[in-house]
């Protein structure tokens, strides 16, 4: 996830986005990959320790908007997200697979945890279809699809969402199906998806809704308005008629033109309909070849290490400075001392000793240094050094 999903997830501020975003741009400049919010996170506080030099070519960086940021990220980890965000990464080519006679599989994602967290899950799904996006080749309009996904509680996605990541899951989902992937929403309501969205979905599967307030009959009518009409009967009212293994269905037909709506029978599936008990999904889990390779967390070398190998090199090198000047000779430590402890005062024509006694050479070198600020005071010192070494 880069700078603009992490900070829909966050809902940050304008402000906080640009401090976002500014990690990242340094953490590809210098070399640092961010693989966790660890990573993140010890990015955000070297950002806040050098924000004076690093403000005079991004922009301002405060203390205060670093610390509102890793608010948020604590948030985060309370959901579980340290967990959820990091390595081993989830492989997409994992999903899509064949056995040996070439047929296809079912991956199912338990999201019941995920789904507590609606805008970490939104965030997730839109990651998912952006990086098949990128990753498929193109494939034009096959006879059937190379991956297809059912979101399930699709609500989830658009609730309370930000126009930015409405208008990001909408372009993907107008786009994805030149790649070869199918999408379906699956949801107790058409009115839970965005008309925009709605509106690129070509295959549609009405089974009864709930229609008992008004808003509900409003919903209704609208989605009834959304399907190619049959002259054979009403849409809006088989929608109300259909029964258990029934739906009101339309399909894209040649050249992505929506098929009539029609009045369709449901093949009852041949799989246990109910959850499997704990034991059945644990049993099924372990002879998965995925759960030894996604069970394991993988630790890379990436922002965290490399910052943390800084920091360590930067205290060693104190401390080894410590260790030169107390190995320092002793003519050297006890000139340095007595530099420091040494003064003189002049006052009505007598001179007061404090500290060490200093040599002559020493005391005339701070006279010089004092009196050469002044061009007057220049002159008078090149008298006062010129009667001196002509007298010796």
């Amino acid at each position: 996830m880069g700078p603009l999903l992490l900070s829909q997830l966050l809902e940050l501020t304008e402000t906080q986005e640009g401090i976002l975003n500014i990690a990242f741009r340094l953490a590809d400049e210098q070399g640092m990959a961010i693989l966790d919010i660890k990573d993140l996170q010890t990015l955000l506080v070297w950002l806040g320790e050098n924000r004076k030099a690093i403000s005079l070519r991004y922009g301002n960086i405060s203390v205060q908007s670093i610390g509102a940021i890793q608010r948020r990220f604590l948030v985060l980890e309370n959901q579980g997200a340290a967990q959820f965000l990091g390595e081993p990464a989830l492989e997409l080519t994992d999903m899509i697979r064949t056995d040996a006679q070439g047929r296809g599989q079912v991956n199912i994602l338990a999201a019941h945890k995920l789904m507590s967290a609606p805008r970490l899950y939104a965030s997730f799904l839109l990651w998912l279809l952006s990086e098949l996006f990128e990753t498929l080749p193109e494939v034009g309009d096959p006879d059937k699809p190379k991956l297809v996904f059912f979101f399930d509680e699709a609500h989830l996605l658009f609730d309370d969402a930000p126009k930015a990541l409405v208008d990001k899951v909408e372009q993907v989902a107008r786009l994805i199906r030149s790649k070869g992937v199918g999408v379906y929403f699956v949801t107790q309501n058409p009115a839970d998806i965005p008309e925009d969205i709605l509106g690129q979905l070509g295959n549609r599967i009405q089974h009864a809704p709930r229609a008992y307030t008004a808003k509900d009959q409003r919903a209704l009518r609208l989605a009834a308005e959304t399907y190619r009409e049959n002259p054979r009967f009403s849409v809006e009212q088989a929608i109300l008629e259909v029964g258990v293994g029934e739906a009101v269905t339309s399909f894209l037909e040649k050249k992505g033109v929506p098929g009539i709506v029609e009045r369709t029978l449901i093949r009852p599936p041949s799989s246990q309909l109910g959850p499997i008990t704990a034991a059945e999904r644990k049993a099924v889990i372990s002879a998965s070849e995925f759960s030894r390779k996604y069970d394991t967390a993988v630790d890379s070398h990436s922002a965290y290490e490399i910052l943390q190998d800084r920091m360590k090199r930067v205290a060693e090198e104190g401390q080894q400075n410590e260790i030169e000047e107390a190995h320092a000779p002793l003519h050297k430590r006890e000139f340095n001392t007595a530099r420091r402890y040494s003064g003189m005062r002049v006052g009505r024509g007598q001179s007061r000793r404090y500290g060490q006694q200093e040599s002559v050479g020493s005391a005339l070198s701070q006279a010089l240094v004092k009196e050469l600020k002044g061009t007057t005071e220049r002159r008078i010192i090149r008298g006062v050094l010129g009667s001196f070494f002509k007298g010796r």
